[in-house]
């Protein structure tokens, strides 16, 4: 016996990647964590945090988080919605827009928790497949007529960025809402912001979780037009920023800063890993994220995530069609990336891993 929607009961949930108990020893290179400190102004913000913040509710729309947002990127608080990390905000998206007879549509392989929120919705669901280069296929998008479409810009597990005028294509095609998904954008070329402007059909996602290493916190947000801003604040969940979140976040996002000095650091250390690999031999997408996409020389991708585990390193695998024998390597401190490159040196010339 259930108590569930047979949805439910059918649903694949989305599966995290492995998070080591605390105090575990591990160079942990599978989660795309910022391997830096976050902002000493937000550090100082939490410990000057008042007490008395804490028994009270906070803002209901995260309006210290709302300002700060508005502040850095130069718009206006109305078209700016805080939430509990950008997944948050996928969730108030696919609640508000999708459902029965309203597809989400995204091209794949993608981020795969937009399936499963589609699903939770009873959403259909149109998979539109990239190719080898993951260039982004805008017509065969646009032809899935979707209610919600989904792109990840730098899109994960590549790592790869879709030119801004292919947005400009796409957002003029579809008649529905078009999300750019922009977790990883502070470690890309360029950004889609200035679309939200002309289009009124899209809106960006940010999270706090990777440039600004507040990945604990659970913060992101959502830019788009003050009319989308308002019909999800419908949805949202009461109170979904804590007052702590805002408070911490709106530092960090002020500290500018400290942030471009840490993503300059984390892109020459993805440069200088991606050389290295390529010299091992390993295929290396073009990547414009804080992690590298990575077929091991000989394949077998599989045996190499558990040889790296076996000596304490975690990165990501993957075994999906397109994704066949690849490896999603996040870029660490160069401390953990010379660690990674000898023992996978030792994986690959026939060495074991292995641990008695």
């Amino acid at each position: 016996m259930s108590f569930f929607r047979a949805t439910i009961d059918t649903l694949h949930p989305y599966v995290p990647g492995r998070q080591p108990a605390p105090g575990t020893r591990v160079i942990k290179l599978n989660t795309n964590e910022n391997p830096y400190p976050p902002s000493p102004q937000a550090l100082d913000a939490l410990r000057q945090l008042d007490a008395d913040r804490l028994r009270r509710y906070p803002h209901p729309l995260g309006d210290e988080l709302r300002e700060a947002v508005a502040e850095v990127l130069a718009v206006d608080p109305a078209w700016v919605l805080p939430g509990n990390g950008s997944d948050d905000l996928l969730t108030m998206l696919v609640r508000a827009v999708a459902g029965p007879g309203r597809p989400v549509v995204y091209p794949t392989p993608t981020y795969v928790l937009y399936r499963t929120l589609a699903e939770i919705q009873d959403a259909p669901v149109v998979e539109v497949p990239y190719d080898d280069s993951f260039a982004l296929p805008v017509e065969h998008l646009v032809a899935a007529h979707g209610a919600l479409t989904f792109i990840a810009n730098p899109n994960s597990p590549s790592g790869t960025a879709t030119p801004t005028e292919r947005l400009v294509a796409l957002a003029t095609a579809l008649e529905g809402l078009l999300v750019i998904d922009e977790a990883y954008v502070a470690f890309a070329d360029d950004d889609a912001l200035t679309l939200v402007r002309r289009h009124p059909n899209v809106v960006i996602l940010r999270t706090l979780s990777k440039s600004h290493a507040l990945a604990g916190l659970r913060l992101g947000f959502a830019i788009a037009q003050p009319s989308v801003i308002a019909g999800l604040a419908k949805v949202k969940d009461s109170y979904n920023v804590s007052a702590v979140a805002a408070r911490v976040g709106a530092a960090a996002l002020r500290d500018v800063e400290h942030t471009r000095r840490v993503v300059e650091r984390i892109k020459a250390s993805r440069t200088r890993l991606a050389a290295a690999l390529e010299t091992m031999g390993c295929r290396v997408w073009p990547s414009q994220a804080n992690f590298l996409l990575v077929r091991p020389p000989q394949g077998d991708a599989e045996r190499v995530s558990r040889e790296l585990a076996a000596h304490g390193i975690l990165v990501r695998y993957f075994g999906e069609t397109l994704l066949s024998d690849t490896l999603r390597i996040t870029v660490g401190t160069d401390e953990e990336q010379t660690a990674l490159l000898e023992t996978l040196g030792t994986i690959l010339n026939g060495g074991s891993a292995a641990t008695g």
